[in-house]
């Protein structure tokens, strides 16, 4: 799925209607008592961020969205039970947290009391208008100190309707919302054909968090995960990693505004190519992390890349329909490679060495380390992420369906970039602070990554041939 921002994911003017959850089931879940199912470490973490950075006196939104097309103009009706259906499938959209002192109790509604409330807002005739309203909104319905904390819209034509869902980050990941064109879609078009909202049961994310919670509980500071990250952080100057070029920042600036570089990064014939190079290393992802260490060296001049690389934590096939934020971070350090080659294989084996510390929440390790992490900005660290969508349910008809992964660009110092191998071919899309240095310096990574993904091909397909004759 494409990444981008509300402003360019094909906003069209169109009627305009929403969906919260109704006032009874926002006010049943008032008097809830306490799931006894803690939050995931990273859900924690997450809003602890949120409100530190909300009590230095700025609100940054991080919500994440989808946005698809539905062909024709739809049944409202029969869309709000699709909706419906589709939420209750997910345990952890009718599930929440309050505050009892400096602790997060959570809350979770039974399904019979989840009700959708739905409100035509009015017609649209201008999509910059329109999508400037959406984004306000869903900054809004989605506040990561609040709940509820999601919102649907659709926006109603007469040849196709336009779906948007925006959750806080604390209810889905990447893949998850990569998976939601397709649900919605089967259960509406269950609904028109008169057919029972029947699917096979999909495991809730809450009990995720009470299990993966428990295990992570069950370390101390002497475990050998603690030691590697104390060791890594140690090498970082008592940090987490950053982009290791220039950004434009100064110590003790105030947390700058982001902007979002997306575009399409090289054709499927290509990716295919790059793939094929890699496989003996381990495939595409060691290749882009190979390849970002080459270029951020040539254009930062550090001896070593170090990053987090995030990993999902969907290690049951019972997880793998599951809606939730299911991500764990793995550090790397790779030495600056005489050549790609070098490179990919000191990715793989640093790969090889580390993936496992993704199994324990970073959120409990710094616990443990006893540092001072309190959070300044959103991000604790920068990323280079790789995934593979393609087999995704669904994925052939995104480009057809306009189907777009959302996200809130608002503030933060660190650089963000995900590149997703497609159908059509591998998509990046980067978040960055918005100054001149920084907008450079990711437009040479993003152009000298384009230049060394397409340069491996002659070798990809001299290898291959070679096989084949």
């Amino acid at each position: 799925m494409r990444i981008s921002d509300i402003q360019r994911c094909e906003v069209r003017p169109g009627r305009l209607v929403e969906w919260g959850f109704s006032p009874a089931t926002v006010a049943a879940a008032t008097v809830l008592p306490t799931d006894p199912r803690p939050p995931a470490y990273i859900q924690e973490s997450h809003i602890r961020t949120a409100r530190s950075v909300r009590e230095g006196g700025l609100f940054v939104p991080t919500w994440l969205g989808t946005a698809f097309d539905l062909p024709g103009r739809v049944d409202l009706d029969m869309l709000e039970q699709a909706l419906r259906g589709w939420t209750l499938r997910h345990e952890t959209l009718r599930s929440g947290f309050r505050w009892v002192g400096d602790e997060m109790h959570r809350f979770t509604l039974d399904p019979d009391d989840v009700t959708l409330h739905r409100e035509v807002v009015g017609d649209f005739t201008d999509a910059d208008l329109l999508a400037g309203h959406l984004q306000d909104r869903f900054d809004e319905a989605a506040d990561a100190l609040d709940w509820p904390n999601l919102l649907y819209a659709a926006v109603v034509r007469e040849d196709s309707t336009s779906v948007y869902l925006a959750f806080d980050h604390t209810n889905v990941d990447a893949y998850s919302l990569q998976r939601i064109p397709y649900e919605v879609r089967e259960l509406y078009s269950a609904q028109v054909a008169g057919q029972p909202l029947t699917a096979t049961p999909v495991a809730s994310y809450v009990d995720f968090c009470e299990q993966e919670r428990a295990n992570a509980n069950a370390i101390d500071d002497t475990h050998a995960i603690v030691a590697r990250w104390r060791e890594f952080i140690g090498r970082c100057d008592g940090r987490l990693p950053e982009f290791p070029v220039d950004l434009g920042l100064r110590p003790g600036d105030a947390l700058p505004v982001q902007r979002l570089m997306r575009e399409p990064l090289v054709d499927a014939d290509a990716a295919a190519a790059f793939e094929a190079y890699c496989r003996p290393y381990g495939g595409s992802l060691v290749g882009v992390l190979a390849a970002t260490s080459l270029i951020v060296h040539e254009l930062g001049g550090r001896p070593v890349y170090r990053t987090v690389v995030p990993f999902h934590t969907r290690l049951k096939s019972a997880w793998s329909d599951s809606v939730g934020w299911y991500v764990g971070g793995a550090p790397i350090e790779v030495p600056a490679a005489r050549d790609f080659d070098a490179a990919l294989a000191s990715v793989r084996a640093q790969l090889h060495a580390n993936r496992s510390l993704a199994r324990i929440p970073l959120a409990r390790v710094l616990r443990l380390l006893g540092e001072d992490f309190r959070p300044t900005s959103p991000d604790l660290y920068s990323i280079v992420s790789y995934v593979d969508a393609r087999l995704i349910p669904g994925s052939a008809g995104w480009s057809e369906q306009k189907a777009y992964g959302l996200l809130r660009v608002s503030y933060g110092d660190q650089v963000c970039a995900w590149v997703n191998r497609l159908p059509e071919g591998l998509w990046i899309a980067c978040r960055h602070p918005d100054t001149d240095i920084a907008s450079k310096n990711v437009r040479l990574y993003t152009e000298k990554l384009r230049e060394l993904i397409v340069s491996v091909r002659p070798a990809a397909l001299a290898t291959a041939g070679a096989v084949t004759r």
